[in-house]
């Protein structure tokens, strides 16, 4: 059974993909085929209509994620239609991402977002674009970081409330590297808890 969307805490998340353009080394997926008791393993993609229809039956819904084992902005026609949905519904949608989205899009995909995420948080990682690649291993090799800073720039040009975020094992000197990029492109750090 696919699991499209499940709920921790009290936020509901999407499922949109078991894809990415990054193979982190700390990555929940390498030792883990999801959150909780949820698998987030997919044997199909989901489309618009499955999402929704899931949404359908839940009748109180604030927050609404998309972040499952895979990159999101890899399904944007998707991400987009169900986010769309979700806001006619008055829900805060939040979108985590590696950032890469425009790089596979093949465009700044942050307009396309304005109105419909209410919040970006972007995994930044590492405070420089070497450190970032032995991290993430990214398809798009040392040029990543620069995608991923671009994105981060245009979804705050675009008025999307902007979180850059870090995993806790990289260290208190590379954290606050990483705060100042952040400051300095316009948004603010969270530093994420390693799950073992």
């Amino acid at each position: 059974m696919n699991t499209y969307v499940y709920k921790l805490k009290d936020a509901y998340y999407i499922n949109l993909t078991n894809a990415c353009t990054n193979n982190c080394t700390f990555c929940l997926r390498n030792e883990y085929s999801g959150v909780g008791e949820y698998d987030l393993t997919l044997s199909r993609d989901p489309e618009a209509a499955d999402i929704i229809a899931e949404f359908e039956r839940i009748p109180d819904v604030k927050e609404a994620v998309f972040c499952g084992l895979g990159e999101p902005t890899m399904r944007l026609d998707v991400l987009l239609e169900v986010a769309r949905y979700l806001k006619g519904r008055g829900v805060h949608v939040r979108l985590n991402t590696n950032g890469q989205g425009s790089a596979f899009n093949g465009e700044d995909i942050a307009p396309k977002l304005r109105g419909l995420v209410d919040t970006v948080s972007i995994s930044l990682n590492a405070p420089n674009a070497a450190r970032y690649d032995r991290l993430c291993q990214s398809v798009y090799g040392e040029e990543a970081y620069k995608h991923v800073l671009d994105f981060a720039k245009s979804c705050v040009a675009q008025g999307i409330e902007t979180i850059l975020s870090v995993v806790d094992l990289i260290g208190e000197d590379e954290i606050e590297q990483c705060r100042r990029i952040a400051e300095s492109l316009g948004g603010k750090l969270r530093i994420r808890r390693y799950i073992e």
